[in-house]
């Protein structure tokens, strides 16, 4: 078996994990072992790799469903489907033209497409998030514009009241944005009701929004919801394989783009 099939694999027993908690909202390890036909050796490790991505919550003998009331800080976010993410960042760049203006929010994937963005020409970038003031500012051909307001130190990112305030002054052509979670009708959803806020400003602020999230953020819990699908024109994702989700898709006109990285 090849290492891509042996992904497929993972990913597949993965979700059929989190499809089982969120019906009874627990689970243990010799029902899944029982289940899935793997070694309880293997549902342990499957639930750690789920736990350190707060999609469940390990418990003795087996996990619950996760409150959805918690985060992984920003370096455990980066390091969780880098490679999607590169990949959405590359594909989200195709769509955005040279000489365009853009809001760039908060987060690991919209980072990814900030440095997918560094050879693009004469660009004008608003942003809440110092870390893709850092990617950008040294580009000679993008013009980039902080954000004022409270600086959230674990991520670096800029949020409150102050920071919409700023985004208000602006009406760019492209806002580049992700979520921590997503629900199966496309509900988009996030932990921290001021980062949400800023969010639902740049979006309401832009003239086309694109969306980039990877399928592990697919059926994630989280407390604050963002938007719904009618706010997205273009969704930028790794492979959609919920149906539901793929049927919302079509229902709200968005455009979905699959980048087929693993």
């Amino acid at each position: 078996m090849s290492v891509v099939e042996a992904d497929d694999v993972v990913v597949r027993r993965h979700r059929r994990i989190l499809e089982l908690a969120r019906q009874t909202g627990s689970v243990s390890v010799d029902s899944l072992a029982a289940q899935l036909a793997v070694t309880p050796q293997t549902v342990r490790r499957d639930l750690n790799i789920l736990a350190s991505r707060s999609m469940l919550s390990r418990v003795h003998g087996g996990a619950v469903v996760t409150s959805g009331v918690d985060n992984l800080d920003h370096d455990a976010r980066g390091q969780v489907a880098a490679g999607a993410k590169a990949a959405i960042g590359a594909a989200v760049a195709r769509i955005v033209p040279n000489g365009a203006s853009l809001f760039i929010n908060i987060g690991t994937t919209t980072e990814a497409m900030a440095r997918a963005l560094v050879n693009h020409r004469d660009l004008l970038v608003v942003t809440n998030n110092f870390n893709v003031v850092d990617i950008l500012v040294d580009q000679p051909s993008i013009e980039v514009i902080a954000a004022g307001g409270r600086v959230r130190p674990g991520d670096r990112a800029i949020v409150g009241a102050l920071a919409m305030d700023f985004v208000r002054a602006f009406k760019v052509d492209f806002a580049l944005v992700g979520a921590s979670g997503m629900d199966a009708d496309g509900t988009l959803l996030d932990f921290d009701v001021d980062e949400v806020r800023v969010a639902q400003t740049i979006i309401a602020h832009a003239r086309s929004t694109i969306l980039g999230v990877d399928r592990t953020k697919f059926g994630r819990a989280a407390p604050v919801r963002i938007a719904g699908l009618d706010a997205i024109d273009h969704f930028v994702t790794d492979r959609l394989d919920d149906d539901a989700l793929a049927a919302a898709c079509v229902a709200a006109g968005v455009h979905v783009i699959e980048t087929g990285a693993d």
